[in-house]
């Protein structure tokens, strides 16, 4: 008898560090347990995570880590790195991507589904967030061929979905192509099992209120303005979750009420999400996945009123938001959270269920079905 089940392919940019976005690859290997995964690269050290995936790597893994950690050195080659990849065994590849995977090549009985986690940042919407004047100038004629092969490849994919519409707004103005939204799964089984576990354990948490910042040190979070925040406001405590470039020197430069706690185990992620005042969000996020890991602990967010913030999190309700990126208009809204913290914390509370219908693993995988079939 024939075998009629169709052959499936994961394909992701690269495999280096821990987040969001790996949550879900997590969950597609769950989900998709028989799909096989492609990537340019893994960390081993990085991503150890990833050691429960079998993972097809291109030639870049070849090239020496330490050109790979400074993923800017070798951009060139992840064009040709993606589009070597052979699909040809494959009924239906999924790319999931804010890079390079949406350029592979596939033949016309292979279809080729792109969930859009954003267009490449450092091109078109946060280029000043990534490069200084002077290197922009450097690397204009890097830059702008990297553009024109990403509009190209962004006619490869047979059909797009977007993480929220955010995402999906950008990949129409800047591609011009219509996408459908379907939010990233949050796991609450996960993180029940998270919060048993931090019961468990001794796990030592600042003795005062504290403001919790989570993410990747990188300039485009913005975590250099709530160390702002937090020279201005010597009597608040600001912790924060999370390692990257600008570590170090945060480190170095931060006043007193910083803690900085480098990368925890979500264990005690999710303690300290459970007795933060609030999780400050300073940044302009494609979807925010941190913002729900709040909200489910009963955690408010103060969130930049943009980008995947206003998807995620409800003014008045679960959070409220600041408009510029500025140490006054943040300052201003913990001055208004003050009064309201109490009944903003009972509130964040009480929308669990509706956090779980937008964003529940149930409704993620009832649409992915209806997407992808």
């Amino acid at each position: 008898m024939r075998n009629t089940k169709k052959k499936v392919a994961i394909v992701y940019d690269w495999v280096d560090k821990w987040g969001g976005v790996e949550r879900v690859l997590l969950h597609l290997h769950s989900l998709l347990p028989d799909a096989d995964f492609y990537t340019s690269a893994v960390d081993p050290i990085g991503a150890a995570w990833a050691q429960k995936i079998q993972m097809n790597r291109s030639f870049i893994q070849s090239i020496p880590l330490f050109f790979r950690r400074k993923r800017a050195s070798i951009l060139p080659f992840y064009p040709f790195a993606f589009e070597s990849m052979d699909f040809g065994a494959y009924d239906t590849v999924i790319s999931i991507t804010s890079a390079f995977a949406k350029g592979i090549i596939t033949r016309p009985n292979t279809r080729h589904i792109c969930y859009l986690l954003t267009p490449p940042r450092y091109l078109w919407s946060h280029t000043d967030e990534y490069l200084s004047p002077t290197m922009k100038i450097l690397a204009a004629p890097l830059l702008s061929h990297l553009k024109q092969w990403d509009k190209k490849a962004a006619m490869r994919p047979d059909k797009y979905i977007s993480i929220s519409q955010t995402v999906a707004n950008r990949a129409a103005v800047i591609y011009g192509v219509s996408s459908d939204v379907l939010f990233p799964p949050f796991d609450t089984v996960y993180w029940d099992k998270q919060k048993n576990e931090s019961k468990k354990n001794r796990y030592t948490i600042p003795k005062t209120p504290y403001f919790l910042w989570v993410g990747r040190m990188e300039q485009y979070k913005k975590v250099e303005l709530v160390c702002d925040v937090a020279r201005q406001s010597p009597s608040r405590t600001f912790v924060f979750v999370g390692t990257g470039g600008l570590e170090a020197q945060l480190r170095r430069s931060a006043p007193k009420n910083c803690l900085f706690m480098g990368l925890i185990s979500d264990e005690q992620l999710s303690l300290l999400y459970t007795y933060a005042q609030a999780l400050i969000m300073p940044q302009n996020e494609d979807f925010g996945y941190v913002s729900l890991e709040a909200q489910y602990h009963g955690c408010p967010v103060i969130a930049y009123q943009s980008g995947g913030a206003i998807e995620t999190v409800q003014a008045g309700v679960t959070g409220l938001f600041f408009k510029q990126q500025s140490t006054s208009s943040l300052i201003a809204v913990l001055e208004s959270f003050d009064q309201i913290s109490y009944n903003l914390r009972r509130s964040t509370v009480v929308q669990k269920n509706e956090l779980l219908r937008r964003f529940g693993v149930e409704r993620f995988n009832k649409q992915f079905i209806i997407h992808f079939q």
